[in-house]
């Protein structure tokens, strides 16, 4: 298998009033291309940060990410910037869509950075995919949390990232909505190749997945494969 992840001797330690704080410590893993996979762990474990780190959002203090075979430890905030835009699609637990453009424009917005072509009909064709082409002149303010979700959801597939980080992706969703944007994270997922990266709380989310890995007070405690090939 081919690997699109590779995190080696990952730590990340804060000064917080004169004090060394470790919220990472040492982290070891590789992630296969097409992999479906799971971050678990208490609040304050060091989740969400591990997931920055992979993504390139943020600098560890030690350590090697390879994201894509690319070493994002020797590149500047410009170019892990590119490097998301070319090959990271994003869904986090507060949807962070851009308040003043419509469902459609947010969709929009990475293709237009990346300079693409044909972008209206390619955003148009995934609101569809996620039961949304009526909605695309709505602004965010105007939709439900579920349809939110899924706009950026349809957002993060837009451009046919090859990894896709989820943050608590459910976090603010009630159970039925959540099942509907669960089963499309994963139906889209499926149909474009794409590996899958998700952080939660939620073990039944987890357990759909094929690997959980467990970290717990920054470590990684556990690397399960499940069921789910």
């Amino acid at each position: 298998m081919e690997t699109i992840l590779n995190i080696a001797n990952l730590s990340k330690t804060y000064q917080s009033a004169g004090q060394k704080l470790t919220v990472l410590d040492d982290i070891n893993f590789t992630i296969n291309k097409g992999s479906t996979n799971a971050i678990v762990g208490p609040s304050g474990s060091g989740k969400t940060t591990l997931l920055g780190l992979c993504a390139g959002l943020d600098r560890s203090s030690a350590g090697i990410v390879e994201l894509n075979n690319i070493n994002l430890g020797s590149l500047s905030e410009d170019q892990r910037a590119q490097v998301r835009n070319q090959y990271v699609g994003f869904i986090f637990q507060n949807f962070q869509l851009l308040p003043t453009l419509t469902a459609l424009e947010n969709v929009m917005v990475p293709l237009e950075l990346r300079g693409e072509k044909n972008i209206k009909a390619r955003s148009l064709d995934l609101l569809d995919k996620v039961g949304l082409a009526d909605r695309g002149h709505h602004y965010p303010a105007q939709l439900s949390g579920g349809e939110q979700q899924r706009v950026s959801l349809a957002r993060a597939f837009s451009n046919a990232p090859a990894i896709l980080f989820a943050d608590e992706p459910t976090g603010n969703l009630d159970a039925e909505t959540s099942e509907k944007v669960v089963k499309l994270i994963f139906d889209l997922n499926k149909e474009a190749g794409t590996t899958l990266v998700l952080v939660t709380h939620d073990l039944d989310l987890a357990a759909k997945t094929q690997r959980i890995l467990r970290i717990k007070g920054g470590k990684l405690i556990a690397d399960d494969k499940t069921d789910n090939r």
